[in-house]
Protein backbone atom coordinates (compact mmCIF):
# COMPACT_ATOMS: atom_id res chain seq x y z
CA UNK A 1 0.00 0.00 0.00
CA UNK A 2 1.13 3.12 -0.93
CA UNK A 3 1.79 6.05 1.31
CA UNK A 4 0.31 9.84 0.53
CA UNK A 5 3.76 10.96 0.05
CA UNK A 6 3.85 8.38 -3.57
CA UNK A 7 0.68 9.12 -3.93
CA UNK A 8 1.41 12.65 -4.20
CA UNK A 9 4.09 11.36 -6.93
CA UNK A 10 1.84 9.80 -9.18
CA UNK A 11 -0.36 12.31 -9.32
CA UNK A 12 -0.49 14.93 -13.07
CA UNK A 13 0.19 18.49 -12.64
CA UNK A 14 -2.80 20.75 -12.74
CA UNK A 15 -1.53 21.80 -16.42
CA UNK A 16 -1.41 18.63 -17.81
CA UNK A 17 -4.73 17.62 -15.90
CA UNK A 18 -6.76 20.54 -17.80
CA UNK A 19 -5.02 19.67 -21.47
CA UNK A 20 -6.30 16.53 -21.12
CA UNK A 21 -9.84 17.20 -20.18
CA UNK A 22 -13.16 16.24 -22.16
CA UNK A 23 -15.35 17.50 -19.85
CA UNK A 24 -15.68 20.69 -18.66
CA UNK A 25 -12.72 22.64 -19.70
CA UNK A 26 -14.51 25.53 -20.63
CA UNK A 27 -16.30 26.12 -17.56
CA UNK A 28 -13.29 25.33 -15.28
CA UNK A 29 -11.34 28.23 -16.81
CA UNK A 30 -14.23 29.99 -17.44
CA UNK A 31 -14.66 29.93 -12.94
CA UNK A 32 -10.85 30.15 -13.00
CA UNK A 33 -10.50 33.14 -14.58
CA UNK A 34 -13.17 35.31 -13.19
CA UNK A 35 -12.70 33.87 -9.47
CA UNK A 36 -10.58 36.23 -6.83
CA UNK A 37 -9.48 35.60 -3.66
CA UNK A 38 -10.75 38.51 -1.47
CA UNK A 39 -7.74 40.80 -0.26
CA UNK A 40 -9.00 40.20 3.34
CA UNK A 41 -8.47 36.45 3.32
CA UNK A 42 -5.37 35.39 5.44
CA UNK A 43 -3.50 33.29 3.45
CA UNK A 44 -0.44 34.01 4.75
CA UNK A 45 -0.44 31.22 8.07
CA UNK A 46 -0.91 28.76 4.83
CA UNK A 47 1.68 30.10 2.86
CA UNK A 48 3.91 29.12 6.17
CA UNK A 49 3.21 25.88 6.28
CA UNK A 50 4.43 24.40 3.09
CA UNK A 51 1.22 22.27 2.36
CA UNK A 52 0.68 20.21 -0.64
CA UNK A 53 -2.47 18.81 -2.05
CA UNK A 54 -3.62 15.37 -3.73
CA UNK A 55 -6.64 16.06 -5.91
CA UNK A 56 -8.83 13.15 -6.24
CA UNK A 57 -11.35 14.00 -9.19
CA UNK A 58 -12.37 13.46 -12.93
CA UNK A 59 -13.05 15.64 -15.35
CA UNK A 60 -16.63 14.89 -16.10
CA UNK A 61 -18.00 15.86 -12.47
CA UNK A 62 -19.45 19.00 -12.04
CA UNK A 63 -18.21 19.54 -8.31
CA UNK A 64 -14.71 19.76 -9.85
CA UNK A 65 -15.47 21.88 -12.40
CA UNK A 66 -16.14 24.39 -9.40
CA UNK A 67 -14.06 23.26 -6.51
CA UNK A 68 -11.22 22.98 -8.46
CA UNK A 69 -10.66 26.59 -9.75
CA UNK A 70 -11.01 27.82 -6.62
CA UNK A 71 -8.53 25.12 -4.75
CA UNK A 72 -6.18 26.61 -8.06
CA UNK A 73 -6.37 29.66 -6.52
CA UNK A 74 -5.83 28.84 -3.32
CA UNK A 75 -2.34 27.26 -4.20
CA UNK A 76 -1.05 29.68 -6.30
CA UNK A 77 -1.72 32.03 -3.27
CA UNK A 78 0.31 30.15 -0.92
CA UNK A 79 2.92 28.35 -3.43
CA UNK A 80 0.80 25.15 -2.67
CA UNK A 81 1.35 22.28 -5.27
CA UNK A 82 -1.03 20.24 -6.97
CA UNK A 83 -0.96 16.63 -7.33
CA UNK A 84 -4.13 15.28 -9.95
CA UNK A 85 -5.34 11.42 -9.55
CA UNK A 86 -8.22 10.41 -11.59
CA UNK A 87 -10.47 8.58 -9.04
CA UNK A 88 -11.59 5.90 -11.18
CA UNK A 89 -7.77 4.87 -11.92
CA UNK A 90 -7.14 5.13 -8.08
CA UNK A 91 -9.60 3.20 -6.16
CA UNK A 92 -7.28 2.19 -4.04
CA UNK A 93 -6.84 5.60 -2.96
CA UNK A 94 -10.27 6.96 -3.32
CA UNK A 95 -11.50 3.97 -1.34
CA UNK A 96 -9.91 5.04 1.85
CA UNK A 97 -12.01 8.47 1.36
CA UNK A 98 -15.37 7.87 0.93
CA UNK A 99 -18.21 10.02 1.34
CA UNK A 100 -20.54 8.53 4.22
CA UNK A 101 -18.22 5.75 4.27
CA UNK A 102 -20.12 4.41 1.01
CA UNK A 103 -19.58 7.00 -1.73
CA UNK A 104 -16.99 7.95 -4.35
CA UNK A 105 -18.16 11.65 -3.95
CA UNK A 106 -15.58 13.81 -5.92
CA UNK A 107 -13.62 15.77 -5.80
CA UNK A 108 -11.69 15.13 -2.80
CA UNK A 109 -8.79 17.40 -1.33
CA UNK A 110 -6.14 15.86 0.65
CA UNK A 111 -4.28 18.40 2.12
CA UNK A 112 -0.55 17.02 2.82
CA UNK A 113 2.20 18.46 5.74
CA UNK A 114 6.06 18.77 4.83
CA UNK A 115 6.00 15.38 5.65
CA UNK A 116 3.99 14.16 3.79
CA UNK A 117 1.23 13.19 6.17
CA UNK A 118 -2.25 14.04 5.83
CA UNK A 119 -2.65 17.49 7.22
CA UNK A 120 -6.62 17.50 6.48
CA UNK A 121 -9.03 16.73 3.87
CA UNK A 122 -11.89 18.52 2.35
CA UNK A 123 -14.62 17.34 -0.21
CA UNK A 124 -17.09 16.84 -1.91
CA UNK A 125 -19.16 19.87 -1.33
CA UNK A 126 -19.06 22.88 0.65
CA UNK A 127 -21.87 22.34 3.14
CA UNK A 128 -24.22 25.52 1.96
CA UNK A 129 -23.90 24.16 -2.00
CA UNK A 130 -24.95 20.72 -0.17
CA UNK A 131 -28.10 21.98 0.96
CA UNK A 132 -28.68 23.88 -2.58
CA UNK A 133 -28.16 20.13 -3.97
CA UNK A 134 -30.00 18.49 -1.88
CA UNK A 135 -32.77 21.14 -2.18
CA UNK A 136 -32.87 20.68 -5.75
CA UNK A 137 -32.55 16.80 -6.12
CA UNK A 138 -35.75 16.36 -3.59
CA UNK A 139 -37.70 17.83 -5.95
CA UNK A 140 -36.86 14.90 -8.46
CA UNK A 141 -39.77 12.46 -9.52
CA UNK A 142 -38.96 8.63 -7.93
CA UNK A 143 -36.87 6.52 -9.72
CA UNK A 144 -39.54 4.77 -11.25
CA UNK A 145 -40.87 7.08 -12.50
CA UNK A 146 -40.67 7.51 -16.40
CA UNK A 147 -39.80 11.02 -16.04
CA UNK A 148 -37.10 10.74 -13.70
CA UNK A 149 -34.04 10.40 -16.29
CA UNK A 150 -34.79 13.27 -18.06
CA UNK A 151 -36.07 15.59 -15.04
CA UNK A 152 -32.38 14.58 -13.11
CA UNK A 153 -30.63 15.76 -16.21
CA UNK A 154 -32.70 19.07 -16.18
CA UNK A 155 -31.20 19.30 -12.51
CA UNK A 156 -27.71 18.67 -13.59
CA UNK A 157 -27.87 21.56 -16.24
CA UNK A 158 -29.35 23.65 -13.14
CA UNK A 159 -26.26 22.70 -11.22
CA UNK A 160 -23.76 23.21 -13.96
CA UNK A 161 -25.26 26.68 -14.44
CA UNK A 162 -25.39 27.91 -10.91
CA UNK A 163 -21.89 26.39 -10.42
CA UNK A 164 -20.54 28.62 -13.35
CA UNK A 165 -22.05 31.48 -12.68
CA UNK A 166 -22.57 32.24 -9.18
CA UNK A 167 -19.60 34.18 -7.25
CA UNK A 168 -21.70 33.17 -4.27
CA UNK A 169 -21.04 29.45 -4.98
CA UNK A 170 -17.54 30.32 -5.66
CA UNK A 171 -16.88 32.20 -2.43
CA UNK A 172 -18.59 29.56 -0.32
CA UNK A 173 -16.36 26.69 -1.61
CA UNK A 174 -13.74 29.21 -0.54
CA UNK A 175 -14.79 29.76 2.47
CA UNK A 176 -15.54 26.18 3.21
CA UNK A 177 -12.12 25.07 2.14
CA UNK A 178 -10.23 27.86 4.25
CA UNK A 179 -12.22 26.58 7.19
CA UNK A 180 -11.21 23.38 7.09
CA UNK A 181 -7.52 24.58 6.61
CA UNK A 182 -7.87 26.64 9.58
CA UNK A 183 -9.47 24.45 12.31
CA UNK A 184 -6.21 21.12 10.97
Amino acid sequence: MLNLNEWYEQGMSIETYIQSMQSHKENLQHIYERFAINESADLEMMADRGLRTIVITEDWCGDAMVNMPILMKIGESTNMKLSILQRDQNLELMDQYLTNGKSRSIPIFIFLDEQGNEFCKWGPRAEPVQRRVDELMAQLPDKESPTFNDERKKAIQQLTAMYRENEQVWDEVFSSIMETLKKA
